[in-house]
């Protein structure tokens, strides 16, 4: 633990204090620290501060990178001249570093660096590990530093570490080492510029560094680089640094660079979304009913092959974009599963609860599976779409990319768009410099027109809906991971989807063409209706739908009849003539003749011996009907009839004749909702949102107040063993670690309470310690502890 760090956050006040937790939310998640000391060693959390750095722009990296160059603790004014500014062009950006505690202020004046960062970067500016690390490695003993020494004209007496001193000294110093060079073979200035530049690690030739008079064998021989493999050669820091020149800065560049952008009309990008929101809405549900109807195989390596996405796209007349964006949606949003039985992707039980909420619900479950999803369906790699749900190993690295391209265009201000690509990719880099610049290239395009098919972009702007979910950031977490906030019931997403179906068409005008045209996007509700009733024939600024006899008996066949057909469609306009003949006419026909699912047929001799057991009370479970004087039709299966008439004290026997029916059964119990084709869901209850970390302010304010009390510390022990009395020694030796080293345990109380522990502390006989039951911190007498139990 850092002493300076743990003193630093002390002495914050609570204003400040907070500002921290605000920016790091990763240290205070439950079971939040109660002292500064556990809260410092929370902020330094390596793969924390990772995170951390990728959520920074340019600037405070390039500082960091600016104080690992400098090496040890640089003061403000260091740091400014390596950087080439003045001091207060650096304190904003220190001071965005010190709130996300991947720095702080040291009471001498320096600057103290988390230890992770430096872990995590390698080689800050293009270079090297500092030189020191070279000759003090187990390669380079006494002997061979004096030999190095010697060739560089340097006094060899001493031990390792003054020889080592002497040798940096040298190669540090710009004018000296220039001077040393200019001894060296033709070609070796050429090839140390390359490494100094770019490097510091690059592939070499290995023979050449062990062939006398090459540039490679001499800047070995004099330490100006080192080689860790055959193959590979790397510059030491100071080298690079001193061949760069004295006049070298590093970069810092504290302004974005500048987007372009040109005026548009804000009507016309809010025309856009309420275009497009309906029709994504109405196009996941008409896909995947298709799917329902043919389950969507898979290739043998995995994904949807192009002849099947083809196949979708003309059945439910989507684009070939859109298909693969959506299959991809919908399997990140769990609406779609494989199912080896049916041998390939199909619906899940997830999908009839979504398609019965309300049409903005559906819509932001799509848009927060699209803000989680690790694949860029509409990137082209050599020209060629990737598989739809194939693997990319590009993975978490896309979606951080969305976020990023999306927070860019939130930057834009509303009524203007961004005027070209590239700038849009070179303000992205910017804002998120970790991100691969190439692959962050090759996306950009791709997220943008998916962005437009969702409707969250268009003019080269955000709509409303883009922006309320680019407000979001990174909190919706990777792609399977159950546990991340369900962004899709914040409160200005929401708001905003209601928002974008607002405009949807309702009504329809029915022709005495037997066709309905709307003019506008369709609501999802109407959409589903004349799919339904009637067969589309067009889509876009305006869809039609035609009537016919077919369409009418499918309608009827789900279970409608002709008045309430007729009234649904009276709702969304006026009906013509022609079409109420039309229902009235198919109504007519419609059930003329039947087809039944029967579970097993039974015959007999004896009409008088089948209509008792019509009759028979005990049997009516069977579902049995006459069908002929000597013929049963049952509704249960043959296995149960067989075993149901044998205890009322009949003997039937079995018939072998090859034919196995079956029926579907409507649910008789629970909150089931039957669909059409039989189908039923399950209303899911309304999702648990995650419990919100602390209020950074009230959290400071606590940790203020505790300050940096521990508890007993080493008496821990000794208290335990006094005052748990119930417990043996081994499961006291466990209440310790608890204690002492964080261990989560379960205990169970005098009276059988239980509760999973962790993060305890001591406090006058009571064991203060993380109930993760209660979500809170909770007091536990030690006298009453009857058992300890480890969770691991």
């Amino acid at each position: 633990m850092d002493d300076h760090l743990v003193g630093w956050l002390t002495a914050l006040d609570e204003d400040r204090l907070a500002r921290v937790l605000a920016n790091r939310p990763d240290a205070i998640a439950a079971p939040w620290p109660r002292r500064i000391d556990a809260l410092a060693h929370r902020l330094t959390n390596g793969f924390a501060l990772m995170e951390v750095m990728r959520g920074l722009p340019l600037p405070p990296l390039e500082i960091l990178q600016g104080c690992l160059v400098i090496g040890g603790r640089p003061t403000e004014d260091e740091l400014a001249r390596f950087l080439g500014v003045s001091t207060s062009e650096v304190i904003p950006w220190l001071d965005r570093l010190y709130d996300h505690v991947l720095a702080w202020p040291a009471p001498d004046g320096r600057i103290d660096l988390a230890e992770a960062v430096a872990q995590w970067w390698t080689a800050p500016c293009g270079l090297g590990e500092p030189l020191a690390a070279y000759l003090d490695s187990w390669m380079l003993n006494t002997e061979a530093l004096r030999r190095l020494c010697r060739i560089l004209d340097l006094p060899y007496q001493g031990g390792k570490r003054q020889v080592a001193v002497r040798i940096i000294g040298l190669l540090s110093d710009s004018e000296r080492l220039a001077e040393l060079v200019r001894q060296a073979p033709d070609g070796t200035m050429e090839m140390l510029d390359d490494f100094a530049w770019d490097g510091p690690v690059r592939s070499v030739d290995g023979n050449r560094f062990v062939t006398p008079g090459t540039p490679e064998k001499w800047a070995a021989e004099h330490g100006l680089l080192f080689r860790t493999q055959w193959d590979v050669a790397e510059m030491p820091r100071e080298v690079a640094l001193a061949l760069r020149g004295p006049d070298y800065r590093g970069p810092f560049t504290p302004d974005p660079p500048d987007l372009g952008t040109t005026r548009i009309d804000p009507e016309a990008v809010e025309h856009a979304m309420c275009l497009a929101a309906p029709h994504i809405v109405d196009r996941v549900t008409a896909l995947l009913e298709n799917t329902d109807k043919t389950p969507l195989p898979l290739l043998k390596n995995g994904g949807v092959g192009v002849r099947e996405v083809k196949r979708v796209a003309r059945e439910t007349g989507c684009t070939e974009e859109e298909t693969r964006l959506l299959l991809e949606i919908s399997a990140v949003a769990r609406l779609i599963a494989l199912d080896e039985g049916a041998g390939g992707l199909v619906p899940t039980d997830r999908f009839d609860a979504w398609r019965l909420e309300d049409a903005p619900v559906r819509l932001r479950v799509l848009l927060a599976a699209w803000w989680r999803m690790e694949r860029s369906s509409l990137r082209r790699t050599e020209n060629r779409y990737p598989t739809v749900l194939g693997d990319d190993p590009a993975g978490e690295t896309i979606a951080r990319i969305r976020w990023a391209v999306l927070g860019a265009l939130a930057m834009v201000p509303e009524g203007r768009g961004f005027a070209t690509l590239p700038e849009l990719v070179q303000s992205v880099h910017w804002r998120a410099p970790l991100l691969d610049r190439q692959l962050l290239a090759d996306c950009a395009p791709a997220i943008i027109e998916e962005s437009r098919l969702l409707g969250l972009c268009a003019h080269d702007t955000l709509t409303d809906l883009g922006r309320a979910l680019a407000a979001l950031g990174t909190i919706a977490g990777n792609e399977g991971d159950e546990t991340a906030p369900q962004i899709e019931h914040d409160p200005v997403l929401a708001k905003c989807s209601v928002t974008a179906l607002a405009g949807a068409q309702r009504t329809a005008l029915f022709g005495a063409d037997l066709t309905a045209v709307v003019t506008g996007p369709p609501s999802v509700e109407l959409a589903s209706l004349l799919d339904r009733a009637a067969d589309r024939e067009s889509r876009g600024a305006a869809s039609v739908w035609r009537f016919s006899p077919a369409s009418v008996r499918r309608a009827l066949d789900s279970g409608g009849t002709a008045d309430s057909l007729l009234s649904d469609l009276s709702m969304a306009g006026t009906l013509p003539q022609p079409l109420t003949y039309l229902v009235h006419d198919v109504a007519r026909r419609h059930g003329e003749v039947t087809v039944s699912s029967v579970g097993c047929i039974i015959q007999g001799s004896d009409p008088a011996l089948l209509a008792e057991l019509v009759a028979h009370r005990r049997l009516a479970k069977l579902g049995l009907r006459l069908l002929a004087p000597t013929v049963l039709a049952g509704s249960a299966p043959a296995a149960t009839a067989l075993a149901t008439l044998r205890e009322a004290g009949y003997a039937p026997v079995p018939v072998d004749d090859g034919a196995e029916i079956t029926i579907r059964r409507a649910p008789n119990a629970g909150r089931l909702t039957l669909l059409p084709g039989g189908r039923v869901a399950e209303l899911d209850p309304p999702p648990s949102l995650l419990e919100p970390p602390p209020d950074p302010r009230e959290h400071a304010r606590r940790l203020l107040v505790n300050g940096g009390s521990a508890g007993p510390g080493g008496q821990t022990w000794a208290v335990i063993g006094r005052m748990a009395t119930r417990l043996p020694t081994a499961q006291q030796s466990l209440l310790g670690f608890v204690v002492d080293r964080d261990v989560r345990a379960l205990i169970t109380l005098s009276d059988g309470v239980t509760a999973t522990i962790s993060h305890g502390e001591l406090r006058s006989g009571v064991l203060d310690a993380w109930c993760e039951e209660a979500g809170d911190y909770l007091e536990f007498p030690l006298n009453e502890i009857a058992s300890v139990t480890s969770t691991y």
